[in-house]
């Protein structure tokens, strides 16, 4: 009777796996439209994205323009001052090696004119023709001929201002215009920037 016995049961009851209620045609359907959209990289509908890697950029440092020309901005006190320190090094420059000569100082004197008028800041701008040709007159100091100390040196430089007039006066016409064409710019752009941030009515 014991050879009879029924033997335990290896696995345990069968469990019925769940059937999908869907048909096998909208199965099918699924699951091919499933594999083209991971072929194409879509993302299923009511999936979340997940967030995407930030990519950290290191910033690099850029490159200084080497063509650019200086352009500072100088105040009234501070373009006066260069004016005239260059002006005195060029009239020294001109009595060494072009003996003197008051046309080769004229030459030099209008590029300085056109930069003093430039580099000079906004709110300074009606300093330049100012400082202009008190600047010609220090640099005519080491050039002026006279003979008997303080006064003859005076007169010197008195004769010299006198036979350079169209220097001083060309180089301050300069100045002059610059400054002006500055201006213009200035007070153009100061409306159209109150026009833009005026409301439309």
């Amino acid at each position: 009777m014991e050879q009879y016995r029924t033997r335990p049961a290896r696995y345990g009851p069968r469990r019925d796996r769940p059937r999908s209620s869907l048909p096998p045609q909208a199965k099918r359907g699924a699951e091919s439209e499933a594999a083209v959209r991971a072929e194409r990289g879509e993302r299923a509908p009511g999936a979340q994205r997940r967030p995407a890697a930030v990519r950290r950029t290191s910033s690099a440092p850029a490159a200084p323009h080497a063509g650019r020309l200086p352009n500072p901005r100088l105040t009234g006190l501070g373009s006066g001052l260069f004016c005239g320190l260059v002006m005195f090094l060029l009239g020294g420059l001109s009595a060494v090696l072009f003996g003197a000569s008051l046309t080769a100082y004229g030459v030099l004197f209008l590029p300085v004119c056109v930069l003093t008028a430039v580099w000079v800041r906004r709110g300074d701008l009606m300093i330049a023709p100012v400082v202009v040709p008190i600047a010609f007159a220090v640099g005519l100091l080491p050039m002026a001929d006279g003979d008997g100390g303080t006064g003859g040196r005076l007169m010197g430089l008195v004769t010299a201002l006198a036979t350079q007039a169209g220097w001083l006066y060309g180089g301050t016409l300069v100045a002059g215009l610059i400054v002006i064409v500055r201006r213009i710019r200035l007070m153009h752009r100061r409306r159209t920037a109150a026009a833009g941030a005026r409301p439309p009515v």
